[in-house]
Formats: C-alpha cells, sequence, structure tokens
C-alpha cells in the first residue's frame, strides 16, 4: 500500500509535468528540442529551476488565502519575475552607472505581494547555493523586507522622490557599489569588439557558439519589421536617419532560463557616424503573453489596446519602473510574433556570486535589491503613467501594517514555499530522468 508521503509526492509530481506541459507545450508552443535545452538548464539547482517556473508559482501562490494583499481596485504595476538574478548594473541614458531591476519580460498589473514574495523566496535559494544556513537565510529576507518597507516610508514622506531616484555607487554599499564603480575601469567598445569583427571594411558578427546566422527568410522578416521599430522610439531618435540602418543580425541560442525557446536577435547598426568604432548592437528578445496575465484579472493598464503587443508592454513596463532608461527601448513585429528591443551593452552585469560570501555583503546587497522594489513600485503609478491614479506606495504601506508582523510572516512564508521549490526540483529530476530525458526521448 503507498504511504501518504509517497502519494502526495505523486500528485505533485502531477501536478508539475501538468502545469509544464500546459505551459511550455501548449501556451509557448515549445517543441521537445526547446523544451530539452530549457529543463537541462533548470537541472542545474534549485534556483535555476525556480528561475525556469514562474507559471508554476504562480499556479501554487495565486490560489492561497494570503493576508497584504492591497485592494483589486488598487493593484501595483509589478515587475512579476522578481529574483535575485533579476537585479543588475548598467548605464543609462544620461551615462550613469546605476543599479536595478534588468527584466520586464513579466511585467503585468497585480499585488505587490507577488514580488515581495517570489524575491523572497529566491533569497532563500540563493543563500542555500552559497552555503548559508536557514537562519543567516531569514535574516537576509528581513531585510530585504525591511529596506523594502523604509523606503516606501521615504516615498511617503517625501524625503525622496520615486520618479527620479537611482541608486549608485554614491549611495549603496558593499558589492552592489563595488560592481558600479568596476564599471568605470571598461570601455564602451569592449561588447563591439567581443562580438563583431571587421573584414574587407565591413563590421559583422561573429557567428560562434550559440550565435547562429539568419536565414533569408528571417532577414526579410526582419528587415520589414524594422520600420515599426524606429516609428516606436522617442521623437529625436526616430530622426537620427542613417543611424538605424542595419548592418548585420544574427540569432542567440538557448539564451536565459525562463525564456529559451523564444526567438531572440542581436542586431548590428550603423553609429551617429562613419567610424565603425562607434556601431551599435541592439538585442531584439520575442515577449510573450506574461505568465502573470494568466492569473491575475489585472488588465486596465492595457485594456486601450484591443490587440496587446507584447513588446510594447515590455517596454512600457521598463520605462514606468526605470528613471533615464535605455533610449533605444522599441518594439516590432514579425509574422503573429511580438519583439522588444534594447540596447546590448558593455555596461550590463549581474552581482558576481563570489562577491556575496560573507553575511554583511549579503545583507548590504539585499538592502539595496529592497529599495530598488520599493522604487519600481512606487515609481510606476501616477508619477509617471495617468492610467494608475493612486499612489501605489500608500496603498502597499496601509496594506502590511504592522512590519514586524509582515516580516516575520512573508519571512516563515517564503522559507516554507523555498522548501517545496527544492522538493519540486528533485520531482522535476526524477520525471525528467523517467519521462522526459530518458533513452529515446531526445
Amino acid at each position: 500500500m503507498q504511504s501518504i508521503d509517497a502519494l502526495k509526492s505523486t500528485l505533485r509530481k502531477h501536478t508539475i509535468t501538468s502545469v509544464f506541459d500546459h505551459y511550455d507545450g501548449e501556451i509557448l508552443g515549445l517543441d521537445h528540442n526547446k523544451r530539452s535545452i530549457k529543463y537541462k538548464k533548470m537541472k542545474n539547482s534549485p534556483f535555476q529551476f525556480y528561475r525556469g517556473s514562474a507559471y508554476l508559482f504562480y499556479f501554487d501562490i495565486s490560489s492561497l488565502p494570503l493576508a497584504y494583499h492591497t485592494p483589486k481596485d488598487k493593484p501595483t504595476w509589478i515587475q512579476g519575475d522578481l529574483h535575485f538574478d533579476n537585479f543588475g548594473g548598467f548605464r543609462n541614458e544620461s551615462g550613469e552607472m546605476v543599479f536595478d531591476s534588468n527584466d520586464f519580460d513579466e511585467g503585468y498589473l497585480g499585488s505587490y505581494l507577488y514580488d515581495v514574495f517570489r524575491m523572497a523566496t529566491s533569497i532563500g535559494l540563493y543563500g542555500d547555493q552559497l552555503d548559508f544556513d536557514s537562519e543567516q537565510q531569514k535574516s537576509f529576507i528581513e531585510a530585504y523586507i525591511k529596506a523594502y518597507h523604509q523606503q516606501l516610508e521615504k516615498f511617503t514622506e517625501q524625503e525622496v522622490d520615486p520618479a527620479t531616484l537611482s541608486f549608485t555607487k554614491k549611495n549603496t554599499a558593499g558589492p552592489v557599489s563595488d560592481t558600479l564603480s568596476s564599471f568605470e575601469e571598461r570601455d564602451a567598445v569592449e561588447k563591439l569588439e567581443q562580438m563583431t569583427v571587421v573584414e574587407d571594411g565591413k563590421r559583422r558578427f561573429k557567428v560562434e557558439g550559440a550565435i547562429e546566422e539568419l536565414s533569408d527568410e528571417e532577414r526579410q522578416g526582419l528587415e520589414a519589421a524594422w520600420p515599426e521599430y524606429i516609428q516606436s522610439l522617442d521623437e529625436n531618435k526616430q530622426s537620427a536617419g542613417r543611424f538605424f540602418k542595419i548592418k548585420d543580425a544574427v540569432k542567440l541560442i538557448g539564451a536565459g532560463t525562463g525564456s529559451i525557446g523564444l526567438n531572440r536577435y542581436f542586431i548590428l547598426i550603423e553609429g551617429e557616424g562613419s567610424n565603425q568604432m562607434d556601431d551599435v548592437i541592439l538585442e531584439a528578445k520575442e515577449a510573450r503573453y506574461p505568465a502573470t496575465g494568466y492569473y491575475f484579472p489585472y488588465d486596465d493598464l492595457f485594456s486601450d489596446e484591443s490587440d496587446m503587443h507584447h513588446g510594447r508592454r515590455v517596454i512600457r513596463t521598463q520605462k514606468a519602473m526605470h528613471y533615464l532608461q535605455d533610449p533605444y527601448l522599441g518594439f516590432f513585429t514579425i509574422a503573429d510574433s511580438h519583439f522588444y528591443v534594447r540596447e546590448n551593452s558593455t555596461f550590463d552585469e549581474e552581482l558576481d556570486p563570489e562577491t556575496l560570501q560573507q553575511s554583511d555583503d549579503m545583507v548590504e546587497t539585499v538592502e539595496t535589491m529592497g529599495k530598488v522594489t520599493a522604487k519600481i513600485h512606487a515609481r510606476a503609478d501616477r508619477d509617471v503613467e495617468e492610467s494608475l491614479p493612486h499612489d501605489s506606495e500608500a496603498v502597499i504601506l496601509k496594506a502590511i501594517g504592522d512590519i514586524e508582523r509582515f516580516c516575520e510572516d512573508i519571512t516563515n512564508l517564503s522559507m516554507f514555499y523555498k522548501q517545496r521549490v527544492k522538493q519540486d526540483y528533485e520531482l522535476f529530476n526524477e520525471w525528467l530522468e523517467e519521462e522526459f530525458l530518458g533513452e529515446g526521448k531526445d
């Protein structure tokens, strides 16, 4: 007779595999090969599994009767896939090195609590990877939550304006500040020299590793869609003329984790002058309906768009959450596929895990991440978007109430869910070996 624990594992494994079949197979339409590439990357660790399973996260969490949600008529514009590796340093439009959230594919309207809870769980999983014990992980989560709350209070007390706040080496500490300082030693052309070569007086991409050439059909589709991208840019960029001429384009295979299987292009464009060293590399990434959108009814922000363009949704989210963002943000359409575009820059990097080996370094880092989370939530309301008529920071603080109780509850819940993720990871690996990646399945 099957034990209760074995029965629970069997039922949970069935849930996991059904969710993946539904999302990756039916919704995203990934074939077996693309799913294999994605799942092999997710096999690397529980944290990587968590990164690639946002749809499972929302399947679980959206059905729980959690306290602390904001009212349904006062949603927050959320990042949607907040985890430790979705923060990083980059250079903004003014040339300043800043630290911020850096992935907006799942951006949507919903409760702030989903961002906070997803990030808190990821802190525990990341802490496991760095061999911190459970008590240390809880202290990191508490530091993140309290920094988030304190930053929201500063916004409501008008000590700082979320619309113009940036996190630089001047107002950060530890690994974050060190990462931003290291950018100062870099040359803007490093990425150009790394990814391209000049032959016969013409610059082109190196075709190596995961980089592949476009087919004639793919290149024609990109060229036909390019005017739509130009039109999506700010007016001062639209008038740049030959600046945006496509010199070369390639595709990237197998990048990311949750986004594996989606089309991704690198596009080399003519620089502002005739010097080949000022050419610019853009990245165009396919955008699909967000995992968040299948669980939340909060679609008012996009209700004026009868045919929602997901590339536009992604860059609109980024513009709402970032001050002085990437000036190359835009979107286009190829057939039925939506894309968003951003610069692929030398000055764009996640934190190095080697810099996070000490507890104090982790605390300083997650505190900054908490402040950034508060900023993106507070900024993406009526401060920059008329579509949200309320101040998100005030609504969120009211929902949180007693910060000590909130911190204790969310820390304990996220540590509980971290254990669920680790158990799911083991069941996921069993399924891969038994049914998906076993002999004769590749």
